[in-house]
């Protein structure tokens, strides 16, 4: 809970008062709550998606989404990005090269439901349009166990947003020996991850040469995203699902759950995470 003279919240979150109730005990506070608004997605002008999202870092979001989603095959197809606030919340207006996915846009590739926070999928209406197999990678790099270690143990000194208001997911990037060098929060963990591959797009990073860890589970659309990046490694905070594990070991990606300081399961491709000398 904050206090009368706490700092401005930082971006992403907001102050609001409540009643706090500890036994007999009430009290009106304040405290932090993460926001979450409709992010309208348009693509010269059309209609594609509305995310559930938080309100920072739009840019890396436009750019990590529309190449996540297949929409652009490159950077240099998104030409602009537009933030129009709305009073129902937030249009992203992206301008794209004629060449671009996203300019060939009809009504089939249209998402009628929003994509809430914690879903990668609403609005999808085929099948085939949900399990979306990614090309293997061709980059094997391995890391030590010292270095996930590292990169752990610094993760939440990243995530300012989680520390203000408990409710936010994160996706970070390491470099080969374990210091964090980009990290994205949002309130949704797809979300996250679409803003760390924008902003290591735009900054020129390899993804093949670091890790890719994430504060959530490692659902089968979090592999597909990073694999789609050319991220060969992968660490979730928690579990994976089976699906998720099958897709990695056929992209070629290390896939490890549970990660933490202390130990984690490697459940693909165990000789890319070396063990202690």
């Amino acid at each position: 809970m904050l206090d009368s003279g706490a700092a401005a919240p930082p971006p992403g979150s907001v102050i609001r008062k409540l009643q706090r109730r500890r036994g007999d005990s009430v009290d009106a506070v304040e405290d932090r709550v993460a926001e979450e608004v409709p992010v309208a997605m348009r693509y010269n002008g059309r209609a594609f998606a509305v995310m559930m999202a938080t309100p920072c870092d739009l840019e890396d979001f436009a750019l990590g989404f529309s190449l996540s989603e297949g929409l652009i095959a490159d950077a240099g197809e998104l030409l602009r990005v537009d933030i129009h606030p709305r009073v129902e919340g937030i249009e992203l207006a992206m301008t794209v090269t004629a060449t671009a996915a996203a300019a060939r846009l009809d009504e089939g590739w249209s998402r009628h439901l929003p994509g809430r926070g914690g879903c990668g999928l609403c609005g999808t209406r085929e099948l085939e349009d949900v399990v979306r197999s990614p090309a293997p990678l061709a980059a094997t790099a391995t890391f030590d166990v010292a270095a996930l270690r590292v990169a752990l143990e610094s993760l939440a000194r990243h995530q300012p947003l989680n520390a203000a208001t408990g409710a936010v997911h994160a996706a970070a990037w390491a470099d080969a020996e374990g210091r964090i060098r980009r990290a994205r929060e949002d309130v949704g963990r797809h979300n996250a991850l679409d803003k760390l591959i924008g902003a290591m797009t735009r900054e020129g990073d390899d993804p093949a040469a670091g890790m890719l860890l994430i504060s959530s589970r490692a659902s089968y659309e979090m592999v597909v995203k990073a694999a789609r990046a050319g991220i060969g490694f992968i660490a979730a905070v928690s579990a994976p699902t089976a699906l998720a594990v099958e897709l990695a070991r056929g992209a070629g990606v290390c896939l490890v759950g549970f990660a933490r300081a202390g130990g984690c399961n490697v459940y693909t491709f165990p000789e890319r995470l070396r063990a202690q000398p």
